[in-house]
């Protein structure tokens, strides 16, 4: 029989991406991929370290697997690893570390250390400036596939650990990406999310653009649908957008990294714009684009975030009134400038500015969602869900709003075009074909 191996993802999307090519490598190499319990003769954990909570949940999965098998082969990898002040090869837990960019390697380390019983030693990420060649020929949601297309980050926000995880900007050849969503489409994948550490940078180490790496995935038969991961308000300009219209296969659904409602915190944490130019961002897209979604990411309770900032981001946010709002409690990382600043704020303040954010989230995104019944929509359906007593297929709009419709056959990887009509439980909306 076969060897046995679990994989258990910490962190983004990147990460997810990367743990489901490890996946395939292992299956490739005849291990039987089993779920994360006992059992398993090798443990991979894809870490992440984005904030303390994340290097506490690495830490725990890591101790996890070990007392799950004493005698599996532990392998720690990913972020945390690379940046730990502890390294994960002084933990008892751990027998084997791949720093980011190794990844790839995950097969023949495995089958260095059964022969050696040695680990492996972490290669400096920021001396890396190749992209790391992983891929994947399927997803186990069969309709969605994130492919990671660029890694590293050069912009060194003081708060962000991840360009000292990840290393500076590296871009995937575009000839690499096209194989790999020409397979998935071949496999029958509908929809894919093109996403990357500092996906706005995409093509700036190679000659091209992230626009044109769009432009020839939009050529691909059988992909319907293509969503862009985060960006960086700078992308945003009106012949960019404009070029995304032309383009029907893409997604009128847009992440823009915001922050903090406030200037002066902005200029603090590194960021480069202002509340007005990221306003005009979100203003050129709404011009573009009839009622598009737009999402962000608020850090609440950076260092020396006074009060009366903090009510600027929550103006901020009242006016602008975006999709969904994902807020952060600021968490100090060792070795980034924002860890020397003065003025830290307590966790007792982080969570009651939190709460505040999350509220006023919650209400946006149900205005949103309120501002979407009635209208023509296209839905992807993905899976058959019980709610409130009833079957439903579930799937998103291209707005990623998720809706339901009846189970009366089966709708999976269908695109059906109807109306959404009412809510039917928490953000779920009913669908009518």
């Amino acid at each position: 029989m076969g060897k046995k191996a679990a994989l258990h993802n910490l962190g983004c999307k990147v990460n997810a991406y990367e743990t489901e090519a490890m996946r395939q490598l292992l299956e490739e190499a005849g291990y039987e991929i089993v779920p994360f319990a006992p059992g398993a003769d090798v443990y991979v954990i894809n870490t992440c370290t984005v904030t303390n909570i994340a290097d506490r949940k690495s830490r725990q999965m890591l101790h996890r697997a070990k007392k799950m098998n004493p005698d599996a082969i532990v392998v720690a990898t990913g972020c945390y690893v690379q940046t730990a002040q502890i390294p994960p090869e002084d933990d008892s837990a751990v027998d084997l570390v791949l720093g980011n960019n190794q990844k790839g390697d995950l097969v023949r380390a495995l089958r260095m250390f059964e022969e050696t019983r040695c680990g492996n030693e972490i290669c400096e990420i920021g001396t890396i400036r190749e992209y790391e060649k992983l891929s994947i020929t399927r997803t186990e949601e069969h309709t969605r596939a994130y492919i990671k297309v660029q890694d590293g980050c050069n912009q060194f926000c003081t708060y962000c650990i991840i360009p000292y995880a990840r290393g500076r900007v590296r871009s995937r050849q575009v000839s690499d990406v096209l194989r790999e969503v020409r397979e998935l489409a071949q496999n029958g994948c509908r929809e894919v999310v093109l996403t990357g550490i500092h996906l706005s940078s995409y093509g700036s180490d190679l000659g091209t653009s992230l626009l044109s790496l769009i432009q020839e995935v939009h050529e691909i038969p059988g992909i319907a649908r293509i969503r862009l991961g985060s960006l960086e308000p700078g992308i945003i300009t009106g012949e960019f957008a404009r070029a995304l219209r032309a383009l029907p296969k893409v997604c009128p659904h847009f992440h823009l990294s915001l922050q903090s409602g406030s200037d002066p915190v902005l200029k603090r944490m590194n960021r480069r714009y202002t509340t007005a130019e990221f306003e005009e961002k979100c203003t050129i897209l709404r011009e573009t684009f009839d009622l598009p979604a737009i999402t962000t990411d608020v850090i609440v309770g950076f260092p020396q975030e006074t009060p009366e900032e903090f009510n600027e981001t929550v103006a901020f946010l009242e006016r602008i009134r975006l999709y969904e709002t994902h807020i952060f409690k600021y968490s100090r990382r060792h070795g980034t400038r924002a860890a020397a600043m003065s003025g830290q704020i307590s966790e007792s303040e982080k969570g009651v500015r939190s709460n505040e954010l999350l509220a006023l989230g919650e209400q946006n995104r149900t205005r949103f969602e309120e501002q979407q019944i009635g209208r023509t929509s296209e839905v992807l359906f993905e899976e058959k869900l019980q709610i409130n007593g009833e079957w439903y297929f579930t799937g998103y709009t291209r707005e990623y709003i998720r809706a339901a419709i009846p189970a009366s056959q089966d709708y999976t990887n269908r695109i059906l075009e109807g109306r959404l009509k009412r809510s039917i439980a928490g953000h779920v909306l009913f669908f009518e074909a």
